[in-house]
C-alpha cells in the first residue's frame, strides 16, 4: 500500500466504532407501570441534554485486538467531541478531538500495527507522536460528522424496563434498578433516586456480553482544547511528506 494511503486507512478503521453501543433495556408487554415511567423520564432527560459523557468497558472483548473494550467520550449537540478508545487485547488505543469542522486522531503504535497488519510499523514511524489533523470536508474525516454528534445518538436511544429492584449507590449516588432485556441479554439500568431522574449506568450481561456503559456529564461542556500546532500534522501535508521519503 503506498504510504500516502496508510494513514486514510488507519483513521478509516476506526469510523466502525460508534458511541451507539449505549442502547438499553428494550421494551416488553406487560411489566411493573413504575419501572416504564421512571425508564421514560430517564429517556427524556438523555435526549433533552445538551452534552454527555459515556464510558463504555466492554469485557468480553478485552482479548480481542479488533474489537473496542474501552471508550470514554465526551460528545455535544453541536457535534464536538473528545474521546479515548482502547481495543482489546494488545490492540492499541487512540485519541479523537473535534472541534466544528476539524478533527485531530492520534493513536499508539499497537493500534497502527493491528489496524494496518505489515505496514503499520511504517504508518507509525511516518506519524510519529503526532495528532493527523483534518476536516470532515476530507473524505478520510468526512464520517466523524455523524460519530460525534449526539443529537444523532439520542434519536436511536430507547430505555424501557419490566421490573424495578432495589437501591443501591452509583459514584456517591443514590439510584435505582431498573431490570430488561436488550437482544434477549439481560440489562440493568441504574437511575437516579431523585429528580431530575437521569440514566447513570447501563449493564448487559449474559449469553456472552459483559458490557457497562456510564452515563455523565448532562449538560456539562465539551473540553475545548485542541492539540498545538506543534503536536499535529495536517493530513495532506503529511501525504506530501510520505511522497518524499518513499
Amino acid at each position: 500500500m503506498a504510504r500516502r494511503s496508510l494513514i486514510r486507512a488507519g483513521v478509516s478503521a476506526l469510523l466502525v466504532l460508534s458511541p451507539a453501543a449505549v442502547t438499553a433495556a428494550a421494551a416488553e408487554d406487560g411489566g411493573d407501570p413504575d419501572a416504564r415511567e421512571l425508564a421514560r423520564e430517564a429517556e427524556r432527560n438523555l435526549r433533552d441534554a445538551d452534552s454527555l459523557r459515556l464510558v463504555l468497558t466492554d469485557r468480553t472483548a478485552m482479548r480481542s485486538s479488533d474489537r473496542l473494550a474501552s471508550m470514554d467520550l465526551a460528545l455535544d449537540r453541536r457535534g464536538d467531541c473528545v474521546g479515548t478508545y482502547r481495543m482489546g487485547s494488545d490492540g492499541g488505543t487512540f485519541e479523537i478531538v473535534k472541534r466544528g469542522d476539524e478533527v485531530w486522531m492520534k493513536a499508539d503504535w499497537d493500534y497502527w500495527k493491528n489496524q494496518l497488519p505489515g505496514e503499520g510499523e511504517e504508518a507509525a514511524d511516518l506519524v510519529r507522536d503526532r495528532y493527523v489533523h483534518g476536516t470532515t470536508d476530507e473524505s478520510a474525516f468526512e464520517d466523524f460528522t455523524g460519530a460525534c454528534d449526539l443529537k444523532r445518538l439520542q434519536k436511536d436511544l430507547t430505555l424501557d424496563a419490566t421490573s424495578k429492584g432495589g437501591r443501591t449507590t452509583v459514584d456517591g449516588k443514590d439510584v435505582i434498578t431498573l431490570r430488561g432485556e436488550e437482544d434477549g441479554v439481560p440489562t440493568t439500568l441504574y437511575i437516579t433516586a431523585d429528580r431530575p431522574h437521569v440514566l447513570v449506568k447501563s449493564v448487559q450481561k449474559g449469553d456472552g456480553t459483559d458490557r457497562t456503559v456510564r452515563v455523565s456529564g448532562y449538560g456539562e461542556p465539551v473540553p475545548s482544547d485542541t492539540p498545538a500546532p506543534r503536536d499535529s500534522v495536517d493530513l495532506s501535508d503529511l501525504e506530501k511528506e510520505s511522497g518524499r521519503t518513499r
